[in-house]
């Protein structure tokens, strides 16, 4: 993971968790570490925070909720990441069969690609990675070269 910090504008709302209250983005974050910790920068204040993105929404839970907004309320702000972009590794025999196959990995954007991989890491077994690995390159578009 790289080293380099990133600081990403974003903005959201407030809304109530069962340990507090809760900084709900108004657009999930997507090629970014999560289940880490940054920090929010709203107003003049500095808010540490553990990010928690889940499938189709990004909360950031505050370790201090006193610089917290009011309940509902919207806000916007700079989410300082220190651990920076998340690289999107495609295994090996993915790569490998989509190329026997003259199948495009590129064609899939980035909520396709975090699907696949999601998809393909939960495979319990040799034989459930193998037929989902078939199932994903056969859909994928073919390209125009084959080897």
């Amino acid at each position: 993971m790289p080293s380099t910090s990133l600081n990403l504008p974003v903005t959201g709302t407030v809304s109530h968790g069962p340990d507090g209250p809760l900084l709900v983005l108004s657009e999930r974050l997507d090629g970014h570490d999560t289940f880490l910790k940054g920090s929010l920068d709203v107003g003049s204040s500095s808010v540490p925070v553990r990010i928690l993105t889940l499938d189709d929404v990004t909360v950031l839970r505050p370790a201090d909720h006193s610089a917290v907004p009011d309940l509902g309320a919207g806000w916007q702000g700079t989410l300082r990441l220190p651990h920076g972009l998340r690289p999107q590794a495609i295994p090996p025999d993915l790569q490998e069969v989509a190329a026997e196959e003259g199948r495009s990995l590129e064609a899939l954007d980035e909520a396709e690609l975090r699907y696949v991989l999601t998809f393909l890491s939960e495979s319990t077994t040799t034989a459930i990675r193998q037929a989902r690995v078939e199932a994903i390159v056969s859909a994928l578009p073919t390209t125009t070269e084959r080897p």
